[in-house]
C-alpha cells in the first residue's frame, strides 16, 4: 500500500496499491512495469502479468496493465512520488479499499485482482 505524495499533480495524497505510469513509445506493459517498480520503489524485478482492463473512472479512459512481481521487503520508494509505503494483508486491503481515499484506478484494479482469485491468500502479505 502506498500514499502518493501531496506534490503529486494527480491524486496528491490519495492511498493506491499500485505504482505505474505511461508506456513509452515503443515500450511493452511488462518493460513499462519494470520501469516503473525500479523509478518509484528502487527495485528491479521481474514481473508477470495478470490482465489488462479499461478504467473509466478518474481523469480520463486509460488501459491498465496490471503485473505482480516478487519484491523484497525493503523497498526504497521516490519520496517526490510516495509520501509513504507500507505492507498489507489481503484481509487489511479489503477493509480499507472503501474507507480510505484511493486512486479510482488503484480501487479498481485492487477489486479485479481479488475478484480473480490472484489474492486470495487472506491473512497473508498482499502479493507485491
Amino acid at each position: 500500500m502506498l500514499r502518493r505524495a501531496e506534490t503529486m499533480s494527480r491524486f496528491p495524497g490519495y492511498y493506491d496499491v499500485m505504482v505505474g505510469g505511461a508506456v513509452n513509445v515503443g515500450e511493452s506493459y511488462e518493460q513499462a512495469a519494470v520501469r516503473e517498480l525500479t523509478e518509484e520503489l528502487g527495485v528491479r524485478v521481474p514481473v508477470r502479468f495478470l490482465f489488462k482492463f479499461l478504467c473509466r473512472q478518474g481523469i480520463s479512459p486509460v488501459w491498465f496493465g496490471v503485473h505482480e512481481a516478487v519484491v523484497p521487503a525493503a523497498l526504497v520508494p521516490d519520496p517526490v512520488e510516495i509520501d509513504w509505503q507500507d505492507w498489507m494483508t489481503v484481509d487489511e486491503l479489503r477493509e480499507v479499499a472503501d474507507a480510505w481515499v484511493f486512486v479510482p484506478g488503484g480501487r479498481e484494479a485492487l477489486r479485479r485482482y481479488l475478484e480473480s482469485g490472484f489474492g486470495s491468500g487472506a491473512g497473508k502479505p498482499a502479493a507485491g
